[in-house]
């Protein structure tokens, strides 16, 4: 009965090493990270300057969207409204910088919006019947000194009819997240075309992308074929780093705006769009106010350096690698900020070995609209468990 018994235990032994051996899988190694999945940026967020009247927001390039004044409600935009019809345009018949683009010939109709919109006493560019404006000189005949019956001209030739392009805006509108906006027109000249300023800075942000476009409403002067040297409504370019981007006024007086700054080397941009102030002088010290506020609580700061351990892979069997980032990453921080970050990484089902300097999944990074994955490598080589291992696991 013993030599029964041990012949059966024996039996049960080598059919445990057997199935451990060739049928039980090697496991999935998972990755574990090794970094804070939160971390707050130093300091607290400053009050900044915000207009007495009206109201602002303010954002940074690769942030996104910092703060507004609390008190945004949709109000007319005025000509800031133009910026989307140049984004639309540029959009749909896109236009490179060194290019002029196709030829727009002016008609009657261009010429009868013209004169309305002149005895009108609006803001107007002078065009005659067959004058030919290339799309360049007419996006600069419309943001440049501010044209409203040059964004009849530009709806007409885009979509057809203005109340087709009026459509394109508002659905552009919606795909940007603009969910306090409506076009009633191209021009802004309606009352009915309405915006806040944290709408339309999401607005000068897209807008800005499009180098064309910055280079337009950077621009301090141009020459036209018929109205000659025309000038830019947006006399504080060039103070306080303003590159742009468009005034507006007549419901009160809007300034959506874009200043350039330079931090440790870097140069980042400031958006901002102050709303409803009494004259576009007091809009422009407003936005110089929080350009000026804004600018020295903006830091640059390595939040990861090339060849750190964020994570790891810890195998069962005995052994370790280390998962390295693979480039340094400098971010612009605004105080009081939540920086995320997450290592995602394959769990690895070993049967080979995998070498050392392996890609192995990336840590993922956000601050604001700042998101990346860095590429991640293995410090180590990983090998497969050995035979021992794979007989006698528990």
């Amino acid at each position: 009965m013993k030599l029964r018994a041990a012949g059966v235990l024996l039996l049960l032994g080598a059919g445990y090493l057997a199935f451990n051996y060739f049928i039980r899988p090697i496991p999935a190694v998972p990755a574990t990270g090794a970094v804070a999945t939160s971390t707050t940026t130093s300091g607290t967020a400053p009050t900044l300057p915000w207009p007495s009247t009206g109201s602002a927001a303010v954002a940074v390039s690769s942030l996104g969207f910092i703060a507004s004044s609390g008190n945004e409600k949709p109000v007319p935009a005025a000509s800031v409204a133009k910026v989307m019809t140049a984004l639309v345009v540029i959009e749909d018949k896109p236009l490179k910088k060194g290019e002029d683009g196709p030829t727009i010939v002016i008609t009657d109709a261009d010429v009868q919006a013209y004169q309305a919109d002149n005895a009108a006493k609006q803001s107007v560019v002078e065009v005659r019947a067959g004058e030919q404006l290339t799309e360049l000189q007419a996006l600069q005949a419309l943001l440049i000194p501010s044209g409203n019956n040059i964004a009849f001209t530009l709806a007409n030739w885009d979509a057809g009819s203005t109340t087709a392009f009026i459509a394109k805006l508002n659905k552009r509108g919606k795909e940007l997240g603009m969910s306090h906006t409506k076009f009633a027109d191209a021009a802004g000249a309606s009352d009915q075309t309405v915006s806040t300023p944290t709408d339309l800075v999401t607005l000068g942000m897209k807008a800005m992308n499009q180098d064309v476009l910055a280079q337009i409403v950077a621009t301090s002067d141009t020459k036209l074929p018929v109205a000659g040297t025309v000038y830019n409504v947006d006399y504080a370019l060039g103070q306080n780093g303003i590159i742009g981007i468009k005034t507006g006024s007549g419901f009160g007086a809007n300034f959506l705006f874009a200043a350039s700054i330079t931090l440790s080397g870097f140069t980042k941009t400031i958006f901002g769009c102050v709303m409803g102030l009494p004259t576009l002088d007091a809009a422009f010290a407003a936005a110089k106010a929080l350009i000026d506020a804004m600018t020295p609580q903006l830091h640059i700061v390595r939040v990861l350096s090339k060849y750190v351990a964020v994570g790891s892979y810890e195998l069962p069997w005995g052994g370790r690698s280390d998962l390295l980032s693979t480039a340094n990453v400098d971010l612009v921080e605004w105080p009081g900020m939540i920086l995320r970050q997450s290592v995602r990484a394959p769990a690895l089902t070993i049967k080979n070995a995998i070498p050392r300097g392996t890609n192995e999944g990336a840590l993922n990074m956000v601050l604001g609209d700042y998101n990346v994955d860095v590429p991640l490598t293995t410090s180590d080589a990983i090998y497969p468990p050995g035979r021992f291992w794979r007989l006698t696991r528990i």
